[in-house]
């Protein structure tokens, strides 16, 4: 009978598990381009197992927008950048086709911000980072929560945002930007909570 009992808990603790891992929806799988709006042009594509940019097909940064809006949410993100990449990911969007850090939440990815406190891990003209941890030359880690006004950023494993912000509290799109430099997206996944 205990044995039953064990097998029965175990078999829920499993289900239990596959079903959090269910309500994760991977947006970027390095295999396909996924379904994104565009704003602005780069030369987008798949490479090597990531979704890859770098060069601007024009001035302005080009931006790959989620068509669904999400307001309370985790974001897991992998990326790969080199040193002169301008990129991040812009959340709670006003506008799928104006992307800035005035609309949208931005976390930046940018080691040669020449403001450093607001570069890589920081949220821009919201939550500096200091010392600027860096990107360039390797795989990273974003962690990305947004629960109400609360906002936590986790590059690499270290916590470097962790702040309450009401500018941007409703659902909105998010945003992968491509500004400059050679930037590699190998897996992006977001689930609401």
């Amino acid at each position: 009978m205990k044995r039953m009992i064990a097998i029965a808990a175990c078999v829920a603790s499993l289900s239990v598990a596959a079903s959090a891992q269910e309500k994760w929806i991977t947006v970027v799988d390095g295999k396909t381009m996924g379904d994104f709006g565009k704003v602005g042009a780069a030369n987008w594509r798949i490479e090597d197992g990531a979704l890859v940019a770098d060069k601007l097909e024009g001035k302005d940064p080009s931006y790959l927008v989620t068509k669904e809006k999400y307001k309370d949410f985790q974001i897991q993100a992998e990326f790969w950048a080199d040193e002169d990449v301008n990129s991040g990911i812009f959340i709670r969007c006003k506008s799928p086709t104006v992307i800035n850090a005035k609309d949208c939440y931005e976390v930046n990815i940018f080691d040669k911000r020449p403001d450093p406190t607001y570069g890589t891990g920081a949220i821009v003209d919201v939550a500096k980072v200091v010392p600027m941890p860096k990107a360039a030359g390797k795989w990273n880690t974003f962690d990305i929560t947004a629960k109400g006004d609360h906002l936590v950023v986790v590059f690499n494993g270290q916590k470097t945002v962790d702040v309450t912000d009401k500018q941007l509290l409703d659902a909105g799109p998010i945003a992968l930007q491509y500004g400059s430099g050679s930037l590699k997206w190998r897996k992006v996944q977001i689930r609401a909570l």
